[in-house]
C-alpha cells in the first residue's frame, strides 16, 4: 500500500499495539496529528498541558502496564520539553518511545525555526535514537525503536522525523509486532556454583530491585526467600513485589530503609543481589557494603557488574528465567538462629509517634491505605512525602507504586498518575505529593479535569522544601537557605480555577472525611494536609555512612 509517512506512523503504532498516546501538537508534527484524526477510533490521544507532563505520563502508564509507553512531541521546545522525563525513564529502566518532529531535511543544520538537534541532546539518556532520513526506513525504524525499549534491560528510544519525511510517500508492508524473547543460557555449572552459594549461607539475605518488577519475576523470587528461608528486603524500585506483612519481607533498604534491613545486610554471610544495582542511596559506602558478606549479583545487564560494589559471582540474564533455572538446585533450609537475630532487630526498628493534634504522616499514609483498599495505585513526586509512602504504604502488589527513583524527578507524580489512570480503569490512583513538587507540574491538572480523570492528590504541604530543610537542619547548622518559597497558595481556590475539588485539611479526622468524599468523584480532587515543616523522614544514614551513623531522632 501507497502511503504517506505520517499514515504508515499511525499504521505501525497500531501494528505494535499502541491504544494510548501522549502528546502536544505543533507544527513539525502536523502531518502526524493529521494522519492520527483518521485513527482515533483506534488511538487514544492525549493532550497534556505541557510535553514534559506528556512524557511523565507515558513512563506512569509503562511502570503500571509493562507495556510501551509513548509520547510524541514537535520540534525545538518541544522536543526539549521531553529531556527531563525520557531521563526519569531511562535512569529507572522504563520502556517508552518518544517520538519528535523535526524541521524538513533540507533545512536541518540551518538554525531553522524551531530545529534542535534532539537525538544529540537526548544520547546520553537513551537506550538508541534514530533521525528518519528517507520515509522508506520510517516503519522499520518504529518497529525497532519499541523492540529496543522492551528487550533486554528496558528503556527510552527516541525517534526524530523531519516534516519532509511525513508527507513523502512509500510502499508500507504490514508485519505483526515483534514479542522480545529472552534466552537466558547459563551453565550448568554457574548455576551450581550459585546454587551452592546460597545452600551453604548460614545468614543469607535476598537484596532485589526494579529488574524483579520488571521481569515479572515476583513469584519466583518469593518462592526462593520461602524455600531457602530468606529474609528479602528491596529498593523503592520494588516495592510491593513482596506483599506487606510477609514475614520475610524485612522492607525497604538504604538511607531511609529500616534499621533491621540495613543490620541485615551487614551481618550477612550471603547477599543474592536480584536486578538491583548498588545505587549509591543503597550501598552509601561501597567500600562498606555487606564488608562480611559474599555477593551474588543477578541481572540482565552485564555493565551493572562491579559498577558499584565488587560481587564475588554473577548470573547474567532475565530474572524471571535465572530464577526457574536456579530454583530447582537450591535446597530447603531453615535458618532459625539468623531468623531469631533478624526478629531481634525488629523489636528497635525506628516507630514514629502517634498524634492527637496534629498530621503525621506515617498516619496519614495509614488512613490513606485503610480507605483507599488494596488495590490502589499509588504514584508520588519526589522528597520527604516519597520516602514516608515508601516505608509506610501496605505494598501489596507490584506496578502500584510509582515513582521516580534514580532521577528523582519533582514534578513528575501528576503526568505519571494521569498515565497511571488511563491504564488501570477502575483503580483508584492517588498521587501523593509534597507542595515543592506540586508547583512544578500542577498546570497538569487542566488534563486530568478535561479527561475527567478522578485521580486524587494528596499535598502534604509544610510550606518548605522539605527534604533539603531536613539536610540543613543535620548537615548545615541550621542555615536554611532559599527552602522556605514563602508562597501563599490556596489549594482549594486554585483546583476549582482548574475545575476540580480542594479540601483544606488540618487533621487526619477532617482528612478520612475528605477523603472518603474524593473517593466518590468522577473528576480530579485535591486534599491539602498541613504538616509541620521540622517533621522528619526517619530512620536516615547520611550519604556516604554506614548503619553505624544511622539517625534515629
Amino acid at each position: 500500500m501507497l502511503m504517506t509517512g505520517a499514515d504508515i506512523f499511525a499504521e505501525v503504532l497500531v501494528e505494535q499495539g499502541v491504544d494510548t498516546l501522549f502528546g502536544y501538537p505543533g507544527g513539525a508534527v502536523l502531518n502526524l496529528y493529521d494522519a492520527l484524526y483518521n485513527y482515533r477510533d483506534k488511538i487514544h490521544h492525549v493532550m497534556t498541558a505541557h510535553e514534559q507532563g506528556a512524557a511523565h505520563a507515558a513512563d506512569g502508564y509503562a511502570r503500571a502496564t509493562g507495556k510501551t509507553g509513548v509520547v510524541l512531541a514537535t520540534s525545538g521546545p518541544g522536543a526539549t520539553n521531553l529531556v527531563t522525563g525520557i531521563a526519569t525513564a531511562y535512569m529507572d529502566s522504563i520502556p517508552m518511545v518518544a517520538i519528535t518532529g523535526n524541521v524538513g531535511t533540507s533545512l536541518i543544520g540551518k538554525d531553522s525555526f524551531q530545529e534542535v538537534y534532539i537525538t544529540g541532546i537526548t544520547m546520553p539518556i537513551t537506550k538508541h535514537n534514530f533521525v528518519v532520513r528517507k520515509v522508506e526506513e520510517l516503519a522499520d525504524i518504529l518497529r525497532d525503536a519499541f523492540r529496543i525499549a522492551q528487550t533486554g534491560r528496558k528503556g527510552p528510544v527516541l525517534v526524530d522525523i523531519p516534516k519532509d519525511v511525513t508527507s513523502a510517500k512509500a510502499e508500507f508492508y504490514p508485519q505483526k509486532p515483534q514479542v522480545p524473547v529472552y534466552n537466558t543460557s547459563i551453565e550448568k555449572e554457574a548455576l551450581e556454583h550459585a546454587a551452592e552459594m546460597i545452600n551453604s549461607s548460614q545468614r543469607p539475605i535476598i537484596y532485589f530491585g526494579g529488574g524483579v518488577s520488571a521481569s515479572q519475576a515476583g513469584e519466583e523470587l518469593l518462592a526462593l526467600a520461602q524455600k531457602a528461608e530468606i529474609p528479602a528486603a528491596y529498593t523503592i524500585m520494588a516495592a510491593g513485589v513482596l506483599s506487606y506483612g510477609d514475614p520475610l519481607n524485612l522492607g525497604l533498604l538504604g538511607m531511609h530503609g529500616n534499621r533491621t534491613t540495613n543490620w541485615a545486610v551487614n551481618e550477612a554471610d550471603l547477599v543474592l543481589a536480584i536486578g538491583t544495582r548498588f545505587s549509591d542511596r543503597v550501598a552509601l559506602n561501597p567500600g562498606q557494603f555487606a564488608k562480611k558478606a559474599k555477593i551474588l549479583q543477578i541481572d540482565i545487564d552485564p555493565s551493572e557488574i562491579n559498577k558499584n560494589v565488587d560481587v564475588n559471582y554473577s548470573l547474567i540474564g532475565d530474572v524471571k528465567q535465572v530464577l526457574q533455572a536456579l530454583l530447582p538446585l537450591v535446597k530447603s533450609a531453615k535458618h532459625p538462629d539468623w531468623m531469631a537475630i533478624v526478629q531481634s532487630w525488629q523489636a528497635q526498628d525506628y516507630h514514629p509517634k502517634n498524634s492527637d493534634t496534629r498530621i503525621m504522616p506515617h498516619q496519614l499514609i495509614g488512613k490513606i491505605c485503610e480507605l483507599a483498599g488494596p488495590d490502589a495505585v499509588y504514584v508520588t513526586d519526589v522528597g520527604q512525602h516519597q520516602m514516608w509512602a515508601a516505608q509506610y504504604i501496605r505494598h501489596v502488589r507490584p506496578r502500584s507504586f510509582l515513582t521516580s527513583g534514580g532521577l528523582g524527578t519533582m514534578g513528575f507524580g501528576y503526568g505519571a498518575a494521569i498515565g497511571a489512570k488511563l491504564a488501570v480503569g477502575d483503580r483508584p490512583v492517588i498521587h501523593l505529593t509534597g507542595d515543592g513538587s506540586f508547583h512544578m507540574n500542577l498546570n497538569e491538572a487542566c488534563t486530568a479535569v478535561s479527561y475527567e480523570l478522578p485521580i486524587i492528590t494528596v499535598i502534604f504541604n509544610n510550606t518548605v522544601l522539605g527534604m533539603v530543610r531536613q539536610w540543613q537542619t543535620a548537615f548545615y547548622d541550621k542555615r536554611y537557605s532559599s527552602t522556605d518559597p514563602h508562597r501563599k497558595t490556596n489549594y482549594v481556590k486554585l483546583a476549582e480555577g482548574f475545575g476540580a475539588k480542594g479540601y483544606h485539611c488540618e487533621s487526619v479526622e477532617e482528612f478520612s472525611a475528605a477523603f472518603e468524599q474524593a473517593l466518590k468523584s468522577k473528576g480530579p480532587v485535591w486534599i491539602e494536609c498541613v504538616i509541620d515543616k521540622d517533621e522528619k523522614v526517619l530512620p536516615m544514614i547520611p550519604a556516604g555512612g554506614t548503619i553505624e551513623d544511622m539517625i534515629m531522632d
